[in-house]
């Protein structure tokens, strides 16, 4: 049987009341003690910290990240136990490198941590996926692939949310897509014609059974087997 849930409030183990920050820097300023904590328990994995208007950052070693945000959401005294949001940065000087972000927060202490990986210029773009940590990561890892094209590994089921899935034209926010497209509007006209959209969004309705029968192969083997994700 499964241990009762527990409600956690907000601040409910946070040292001092709330209060709304006031004068707060633009940079700099004290950082959050969980960056000192994961500099401790992760030895050379923290590369540095940043903060900015009172929110700190951490930028940590990729091969290291998974079992960094496990720890920060399993250890009684960080108690991450929500992941607000993931998103990537592409910066418009290439020689930067790309940089995926884990938004979190700890409802208990009332902190919130952005926690950065970097991906030089170059290198596959691959991260570990924190599915098994944060179930609704889910969507989130799939919106961040199909708009970045950043791979998470040991994600259960890695494909595009917002565009179909035969689309070529690569990955819409990276700095590298041109604003019209790659194709002209005629080929695009062509290309989602060919996609047979009946098949997924029918202006009559079709029925689970008939629409089931046009999706592709591959669609339908993934449909038949292995854990719902959300869908």
């Amino acid at each position: 049987m499964r241990a009762p849930f527990t409600i956690v409030f907000p601040g409910a183990d946070a040292s001092v009341a709330p209060a709304t920050p006031r004068n707060v820097p633009v940079s700099g300023g004290p950082a959050s003690p969980t960056a000192e904590a994961t500099r401790a328990q992760f030895q050379g994995a923290v590369v540095r910290v940043t903060v900015s208007r009172g929110e700190t950052a951490l930028v940590v070693d990729r091969a290291r990240l998974h079992d960094i945000i496990q720890w920060l959401h399993d250890d009684p005294a960080q108690s991450y136990e929500y992941l607000s949001d993931l998103t990537a940065v592409e910066h418009r000087d290439t020689a930067r490198p790309i940089e995926v972000v884990w938004h979190l927060r700890s409802l208990r202490f009332r902190r919130f941590l952005r926690v950065k990986v970097e991906i030089p210029n170059g290198a596959p773009l691959e991260v570990a996926s924190v599915w098994d940590i944060y179930k609704g990561v889910d969507w989130l890892e799939r919106e961040c692939y199909d708009m970045f094209g950043i791979h998470f590994s040991g994600h259960p089921d890695l494909r595009r949310i917002l565009l179909w899935e035969q689309y070529k034209e690569g990955f819409p926010l990276r700095k590298d897509f041109p604003l019209r497209g790659r194709f002209s509007r005629s080929e695009q006209l062509k290309n989602a014609l060919a996609a047979n959209p009946e098949a997924r969004y029918s202006m009559e309705e079709l029925s689970i059974a008939n629409a089931y029968s046009e999706l592709p192969a591959e669609m339908r083997q993934r449909l038949a087997k292995g854990e719902k994700t959300g869908e």
